[in-house]
């Protein structure tokens, strides 16, 4: 995964997040679909609950 943290102000960009259950260690990912390699995953038990956005 690169380690590339530059900003890129497209508002194409396709978000998504799921958890990845295919290993025995679940990680809950989110990636920008549009792009290549722009995604990031934490192992899912050390995922935080975050609130409805309003």
């Amino acid at each position: 995964m690169t380690q590339d943290h530059t900003p890129v102000g497209d508002s194409e960009a396709e978000v998504m997040a799921a958890v990845d259950d295919a290993s025995s260690r679940p990680a809950y990912v989110i990636a920008d679909i549009s792009r290549d390699e722009a995604w990031l995953s934490v192992r899912e038990r050390d995922a935080l609950v975050l609130n409805e956005w309003c």
